[in-house]
């Protein structure tokens, strides 16, 4: 091995080793025992750029993209203003190019007093005149006051400290005892003019008002401490089972539809003719369910506190009636298979039913009262199911453990309806606060918070069967459409309109094939609008009272089912 000796000539080098020319000459000689190339290399390295320790203060200023659309750090002041660099620009006005230290112009202090500003603030707002604060000086001479000139030489240029102008209420006199020696007499601010009364007391008629207010508050509470009704269930029909063992949950064959198939019929008809009247009920209807899927059965419910379930073909008879609640039930929800319901009632129970055997299977209050409640669609989450109330939440229950596992509370007024959108992922819910919220599942704070100050109340929301829009029945006679995918936004182009539903809460539902939409009236009658151009097809007379419910069978190309405040359902074709 050879080391590298020397670069360029050496002194004692001989005439002979030298070449001919004037190249560098490069002597080499052996390696020292026990050295290594590495340990040469070593020795060798040049650095280039070596570490410098600065001894001023050092530039940390980040700046910042001007395409970031989300700053990860806390900016200082220095970083959010740039220099202005670059050619002045010929076409800016001399406003333009004066400068700023601020978006609205030049602003320098000013060294006045407090008391001063607030003086001429104020001698400005009540007498329209003031010391012009661009003048020095500070007597009221005319050419330093802005705004009302005269009045302010009528006055003398007087402030609002100067002048003692007696209004017209310091004429009352007051009882005065400003000493504050007497502990028991002082009066201070808080003395009363002398000819003041004050009622401590309610007058008779305020008096009876207040025990009427009361007695309500103590009858309510009593009716919240009562013990829920119990419950029983009355079957109707002679075999609850068929020759096969079947009971009546199972969706017959033998009627000329397959009940169930998955695709809808290929085209819908408007209905003609009145086939059937489902009559029971000894008040008005409030709300009807079919059998999930098949529709072969129709649940309702009634003001008469009383919960139906009705065959849809063969001889329609009613099946069976589920008592259980001292006030009108208001609504009713199917779970997925349709083995259970929920029915929600004015007397702040919502009890879970067992819809063959008739059995009350549990029983929720929040002690107020629910105006919707509805399964979570999911197969999995069909132990949960949520509730809208009358104090403003939305409660999710785990029927399992029979406790609130979940609260939704960012609503103004009572919850009306709840619906599922977004592959069950989401949901939207209406209240009387005039608002559609949307909701994240499981999450209790609103993603989306619609309201306009054109809205009103929508108590009735139904979702399209391709799950793409909400249709909701408007309290100002319309029919408003939203989006149910991503923004929510109202399709503004579809509005439906021509019925009178003001202060009624009536239903509303589209046709299996989407082209038709239906709602009932306040006035008993029924609509039916086509989809594409919002004009309205037909209506005719269906109830005698409010026509409250609608429904078009989900396997039957032109049947509806409208319920009445008359107590009646009726079956059109």
């Amino acid at each position: 091995m050879l080391e590298l000796l020397q670069y360029g000539s050496s002194d004692d080098d001989d005439a002979g080793s030298k070449t001919g020319n004037d190249d560098t000459n490069i002597h080499l000689k052996p390696l020292a025992p026990g050295t290594s190339i590495m340990s040469l290399q070593n020795k060798m390295q040049i650095c280039a750029a070596p570490d410098v320790v600065p001894m001023g203060t050092v530039d940390t200023l980040r700046h910042i993209d001007s395409t970031t659309k989300e700053v990860l750090h806390n900016p200082k002041y220095e970083e959010l203003f740039a220099p202005e660099v670059g050619p002045e620009n010929p076409f800016q006005t001399r406003q333009q190019k004066a400068h700023k230290n601020m978006l609205s112009g030049f602003v320098e202090q000013a060294y006045i007093s407090d008391f001063q500003f607030e003086n001429q603030r104020r001698t400005f707002n009540s007498y329209g005149y003031a010391l012009d604060p661009t003048v020095d000086g500070v007597t009221g001479n005319g050419n330093q006051i802005v705004g009302a000139t005269e009045a302010a030489k009528e006055s003398d240029g007087k402030t609002v400290f100067e002048t003692t102008k007696e209004r017209p209420l310091d004429r009352r006199k007051r009882n005065k005892n400003d000493n504050p020696s007497d502990i028991e007499g002082f009066l201070g601010p808080w003395g009363g003019y002398t000819d003041e009364q004050r009622v401590m007391r309610p007058n008779e008629e305020e008096a009876a008002e207040l025990e009427e207010i009361l007695a309500k508050r103590q009858k309510r509470g009593k009716q919240a401490d009562e013990k829920p009704l119990e419950e029983k269930t009355v079957l109707h029909i002679k075999d609850p089972v068929d020759y096969q063992g079947r009971s009546f949950l199972h969706a017959p064959q033998d009627v000329g539809v397959n009940l169930k198939s998955d695709s809808p019929p290929d085209r819908c008809f408007l209905p003609k003719t009145h086939i059937h009247t489902w009559q029971g009920h000894t008040k008005g209807i409030s709300a009807i369910r079919w059998f999930p899927k098949t529709a072969h059965l129709l649940l309702s419910c009634s003001m008469d506190c009383r919960v139906k379930l009705w065959e849809v073909y063969h001889e329609r008879r009613c099946v069976r009636t589920y008592y259980g609640h001292r006030q009108a039930v208001r609504d009713v929800s199917f779970n997925n298979d349709g083995t259970q319901f929920l029915s929600a009632a004015y007397d702040r129970y919502i009890k879970l039913w067992d819809t063959e055997s008739g059995k009350c299977i549990s029983r929720f209050t929040s002690r107020k009262i629910p105006y919707c409640a509805k399964f979570n669609p999911d197969d999995d989450k069909q132990h949960l199911f949520v509730a809208g109330t009358s104090d403003k939440k939305i409660i999710c229950w785990d029927i399992r453990s029979g406790e609130i596992v979940q609260e939704y509370d960012r609503h103004l007024g009572a919850v009306n309806t709840i619906t599922f959108v977004d592959e069950n992922r989401r949901f939207v819910t209406t209240s009387d606060d005039k608002s559609l919220r949307v909701w994240e599942w499981d999450i209790p704070v609103d993603m989306k918070y619609i309201a306009d100050p054109t809205m009103h109340s929508m108590p009735a929301v139904t979702p399209s069967p391709n799950q793409k829009w909400l249709a909701c029945q408007s309290m100002d006679n319309k029919i408003v459409i939203f989006s149910s995918l991503n923004r929510f936004k109202m399709n503004r182009k579809k509005t439906f309109s021509g019925h009178m539903v003001a202060g009624y809460a009536c239903t509303l539902d589209f046709s299996p094939d989407m082209s038709y939409l239906i709602s009932g009236d306040a006035d008993g009658k029924c609509y039916v609008w086509d989809w594409k151009t919002t004009k309205l097809y037909k209506k005719w007379k269906a109830h005698d009272n409010v026509c409250i419910g609608v429904l078009w069978h989900p396997h039957e190309a032109s049947k509806v089912v409208t319920a009445g405040w008359d107590g009646l359902m009726k079956y059109w074709d």
